[in-house]
């Protein structure tokens, strides 16, 4: 990149940015029916076969075979957690690849840990779970809380849908192994969960088989009508109902009965697609209607539904003059309000929902470093002028925004794991919320989005009122989905917490946020601070009531980047400017003297020989600029050197021409040892852990110019 860009500041940023952007567009959300009939993923991320519960009438010795498939973009080694109700066996690709043995079995709350080595595309999983008077089932799935693992069901008849297909209880010796691909009815087996209704259902309305019968109360259904012609076109639509019908075309109103009947009306229908909604109220028995068009249109759902052939979504039971607006309804980001509480779309199957998963692995997604990413690509797309990439940053925050209230309601209605959502609505972690919450207050100065404040208000409770404090209210890691982090406080957390809490005290002009926010690097200082070195711990452990004392280049960074944001909105006359001035100064003095001949800062920092790491480059790049641009350091000229020389390396040895970021460590563990992070906790290509603060460090040496520039006009006058 330095010879491409020439030491064009714009042109890194320019190349970097687009490339991000052009291998990571915006995509719609799938919507799959799922059913909630059968084993679901808990709330530990994990699928959760409690065999136990749903066949309570089992009889020793019988086995259950639970089949689905799992995709890989590579041939990897995956690790997989498991826990036994009792006897199980493990096949991988037709292969048993793990067998229960009576300690596994004796203790089902306790993980087994075990690496796959699955196959590229997908891999093919079947467990056969056996009854004892001890239990019967399993739980499989993550060994990381929050990794999200998906399975979905492996026979053609359900393609599309998530979850596992599983066996009635059959004979220990009953041999089971489908082949990929295998229908269910070659199988020779019934496989759950059900898709038909029990005759009895089958004879009834669906609307009765599916909401009840709650007298006097209405439901919506919702298909969709598509004229291909080029003319409008006479639409018979014909049917029956029973009880008070009206029918909605694109929101009017185009047939209406106070009662029982037949339907026999005509539409007319102009080229394109067109919303057909019917409300029905319950008269009290066979709830339901049938309705067909004619003239060469059919009825198709509203949205693409993968797994199912549904022409109708349904929703209710509300009260009739509490129906939905039919733009509201047409929101599939928000569930409905109906007089049992929030729901959502049904479909005409037994416990069957419209489910939404947000596929696209960067964009639309809420994490801590994508929450960098987003934040670099504002800055850099303002600094370069881009409407378009400024328009993606705000397209991806909104579809963070838009899809919160659905995920609080499917987290609440499924139990595990949302797909649009996950870590929020699963929030039990500053990495859970701040760095992004940030990312979207930063946004949200720019843009009109809409749903901001309800989460900023939902990440700023999580923050002040139900993180784990220290008695001085340091933030530390105490029960966590991911066991290994328990109990530690992190020099990353400083990150996760300081520029959003300065954030949101800017929105709402509360000073116990930006005090909680200075006060916080009084607490990590205690305890992670390295005064001979003047340099930060990357972890202090509680167990043994010690820090690690490794010196980790991004957890510097992360310390570094977060003062300098929250000096940047103190208030001047703040009780801890200047103590918190000062510590910028001594970290920077430590970290300063670090710089490579290059121009890199290393994976550890006092470590020579680990090697130079990207990400915490960057990150003092953007420190020590804005240190000079502020005023917070004193003596500038061997800051301002080592932002022009670490700027000249990045685009020397991290950015290659087409705007590859190079030598970004991965997301981390801890450990007392140096060597785990110089040769186990190695670099990855393009991670997003470096790609957004690369961006913001060149939008900082941009700035820096202009100041220095500035300053010497100032100086020539």
């Amino acid at each position: 990149m330095a010879k491409e860009a020439g030491g064009q500041v714009e042109k890194t940023l320019s190349v970097i940015a687009n490339r991000f952007v052009g291998l990571n567009p915006k995509s719609p959300l799938t919507y799959r029916a799922y059913s909630d009939r059968g084993i679901r993923r808990s709330t530990d991320y994990r699928y959760d076969a409690d065999f136990d519960r749903i066949f309570p009438n089992a009889k020793d010795e019988q086995c259950v075979h639970a089949w689905s498939r799992m995709w890989s973009p590579r041939k990897a080694g995956l690790m997989f957690d498991i826990n036994c109700r009792g006897p199980l066996i493990v096949f991988c690709n037709g292969e048993e690849v793990w067998r229960s043995d009576i300690f596994s079995e004796r203790y089902p709350d306790r993980r087994n840990r075990v690496t796959l080595n699955l196959q590229e595309g997908w891999n093919y999983f079947v467990i056969q779970a056996r009854k004892t008077r001890g239990g019967f089932g399993w739980r499989f799935g993550s060994w990381l809380g929050k990794h999200p693992y998906v399975f979905m069901m492996p026979s053609p008849e359900r393609e599309g849908r998530e979850g596992w297909l599983f066996t009635d209880p059959l004979p220990k010796t009953t041999a089971v192994m489908p082949e990929p691909g295998q229908k269910e009815s070659e199988t020779g087996l019934a496989w759950h969960p059900g898709r038909d209704w029990d005759p009895s259902d089958q004879s009834r309305g669906q609307l009765e088989r599916i909401l009840g019968l709650p007298t006097g109360k209405t439901a919506v259904a919702w298909t969709r009508l598509t004229n291909a012609r080029q003319e409008t076109l006479e639409v018979p639509l014909r049917g029956s109902h029973s009880g008070k019908i009206r029918l909605l075309l694109d929101g009017n109103c185009v047939h209406e009965a106070e009662a029982d009947g037949s339907i026999d009306t005509s539409i007319s229908l102009e080229p394109g697609s067109h919303d057909l909604m019917i409300h029905s109220t319950c008269s009290g028995e066979g709830w339901g209607f049938r309705l067909s068009a004619y003239n060469g249109v059919r009825l198709e759902p509203p949205c693409s539904i993968k797994g199912s052939s549904a022409e109708w979504l349904f929703a209710g039971p509300f009260e009739p003059d509490s129906i939905p607006s039919p733009e509201v309804l047409g929101d599939f980001c928000q569930p409905h309000q109906t007089v049992n509480g929030l729901s959502y779309w049904r479909l005409d199957e037994p416990e069957t929902w419209l489910r939404l998963y947000n596929e696209n692995p960067l964009f639309g997604r809420w994490n801590y470093p994508l929450g960098v990413t987003i934040y670099g690509l504002l800055h850099a797309g303002k600094a370069i002028g881009s409407e378009a990439i400024q328009q993606y940053v705000a397209d991806h925050v909104q579809v963070c925004c838009s899809t919160f209230p659905y995920a609080l309601w499917d987290r609440s209605q499924f139990g595990g794991p949302t797909h649009v959502h996950r870590l929020l609505s699963s929030i039990d972690s500053l990495d859970d919320c701040g760095s992004f919450g940030s990312c979207m207050l930063e946004v949200a100065k720019y843009n009109d989005l809409q749903g901001v404040r309800p989460i900023a208000d939902f990440v700023a409770d999580f923050i002040t009122e139900k993180q784990d404090r220290f008695s001085d209210g340091a933030f530390y890691r105490r029960e966590m989905m991911h066991e290994f982090h328990e109990n530690t406080m992190w020099a990353d957390d400083l990150y996760m917490s300081v520029p959003f809490l300065c954030r949101y005290y800017q929105i709402t002009r509360e000073d116990r946020y930006i005090d909680d926010a200075a006060n916080q690097f009084l607490g990590f200082r205690k305890r992670l601070y390295m005064p001979e070195q003047k340099l930060m711990s990357h972890v202090y452990d509680l167990r043994r009531e010690m820090a690690t004392g490794v010196p980790w280049g991004r957890g510097n960074g992360w310390t570094l980047f977060s003062l300098s944001e929250l000096l940047a909105v103190l208030p001047g006359d703040h009780s801890l400017r200047e103590e918190l001035t000062g510590f910028f100064r001594e970290l920077c003095s430590g970290i300063l003297p670090l710089q490579d001949r290059e121009g890199m800062w290393h994976q550890v920092l006092t470590h020579p020989d680990a090697y130079p790491e990207t990400s915490c480059t960057a990150m003092f790049i953007y420190a020590f600029s804005r240190g000079v641009q502020f005023g917070w350091l004193e003596n500038t000229a061997p800051y301002i050197q080592a932002v022009r020389k670490g700027w000249e390396a990045l685009n020397r040895i991290s950015i290659d021409h087409e705007g590859n970021v190079y030598g970004v460590c991965r997301g981390s563990e801890f450990s007392f040892s140096p060597d785990y992070y110089k040769f186990d906790l190695l670099w990855n290509l393009n991670d997003t852990h470096g790609i957004g603060i690369t961006l913001l460090a060149g939008v900082e040496v941009k700035k820096l110019q202009v100041h220095l520039e500035s300053q010497q006009d100032k100086v020539e006058s």
